[in-house]
């Protein structure tokens, strides 16, 4: 089956791990449109900086009312049950995923064919690392360079109207970023040389580790 007919969960997180994550997007994919979306405030577990304030807009204040992430458990076991999770350079979500929960529910090992089960979050697909192989060494790293490199700007103003509350629909909002990313792997699904792979292949290619991406090769061979 084509990575692309698989369900894909594209997830942004604004926070840190000292005042956790105050918000979440997730963007979930299917045959390279987006099937659903989902995102909120969460309360803040710890300090949040003034500095990063300055990035994302959000201080303790703004999410006071909301429930903490951590309430939210059995929605994020429930999506990696469901399809792979997704980001752009997955490693920040990863983390702040990992400090909340370390571990999730018994779920598939998307990149094996065996039908192994694992505890753990990823493996990731990450368009961070995908982009300069499908592009070239020259492909913009930021997402909202990446989004106006592709032609993907209007488009996700339309999806974040329809779907993003007033005031979050800007980049460093996690919803509105979850589209970006999830609209960037909608356009890897056009691409030709990229939309017949597998799902073992994107996850591959997901990775900069060497080790990890023989490992990843090796299983597809044998």
């Amino acid at each position: 089956m084509p990575w692309k007919d698989q369900l894909i969960h594209f997830v942004d997180f604004e926070g840190s791990t000292v005042s956790g994550i105050l918000e979440y997007g997730v963007v979930s994919l299917r045959g390279g449109e987006i099937v659903a979306a989902r995102g909120r405030l969460c309360a803040a577990t710890g300090r949040v900086r003034p500095e990063d304030t300055a990035v994302h807009g959000l201080d303790a204040a703004a999410t006071a009312g909301a429930a903490p992430f951590a309430a939210d458990f059995e929605v994020f076991a429930a999506l990696r049950a469901s399809g792979p999770l997704a980001a752009h350079f997955a490693n920040a979500e990863n983390t702040l995923l990992k400090a909340a929960w370390p571990y999730g529910r018994s779920a598939p090992d998307f990149s094996c064919d065996d039908g192994a089960m694992t505890a753990e979050w990823g493996p990731w697909i990450d368009t961070g690392r995908l982009y300069p192989q499908a592009r070239g060494a020259g492909a913009p790293a930021r997402l909202g360079e990446l989004i106006a490199a592709e032609g993907l700007q209007a488009r996700l103003d339309a999806w974040a109207a329809e779907l993003c509350s007033e005031g979050r629909r800007c980049y460093h909002a996690a919803l509105y970023d979850a589209l970006a990313g999830a609209l960037l792997l909608a356009r890897l699904a056009e691409t030709p040389g990229w939309d017949d792979k597998s799902l073992r292949w994107l996850i591959e290619h997901s990775t900069l580790d060497p080790a990890r991406r023989e490992g990843l090769r090796q299983g597809e061979l044998f």
